[in-house]
């Protein structure tokens, strides 16, 4: 299984960015998927998932009504829409994905998530 995470940058705080993860090996729609993130000095959180069990998208709190988690199933991509960026939301982005379906209180566990992405590098600076 790999999964390629691409579209990360520099942008000014209010830009856009939106990220990418092709996968292969595995299909994306037959497991839970989600973005994680990691700045310098912290610790890797969550970002946004969506079940397989419910095919609903979950958020951090600190991105909801910014981000938006989405998945092309013909082409086996995930996506992560970025709006309204902000410098705190500078980090490395890497996506996740599972067979297993979580429940809703397990989603942002990190050790939930079997198959990583190598991780893109997102910057929020003017």
């Amino acid at each position: 299984v790999q999964l390629q995470a691409s579209g990360g940058g520099l942008v000014q705080p209010g830009g856009s960015l939106r990220l990418s993860c092709a996968a292969s090996g595995f299909t994306l729609l037959y497991g839970s998927i989600a973005w994680f993130r990691q700045a310098p000095g912290k610790e890797r959180e969550a970002v946004s998932c969506i079940r397989r069990t419910s095919g609903s998208p979950h958020y951090a709190e600190s991105v909801k009504g910014r981000f938006t988690i989405s998945r092309d199933n013909a082409k086996n991509i995930m996506y992560l829409q970025m709006n309204n960026l902000k410098p705190e939301d500078t980090a490395v982005y890497y996506c996740a994905a599972t067979g297993r379906g979580l429940i809703m209180s397990s989603w942002h566990i990190r050790t939930n998530y079997d198959y990583w992405g190598q991780g893109t590098q997102v910057t929020v600076s003017s």
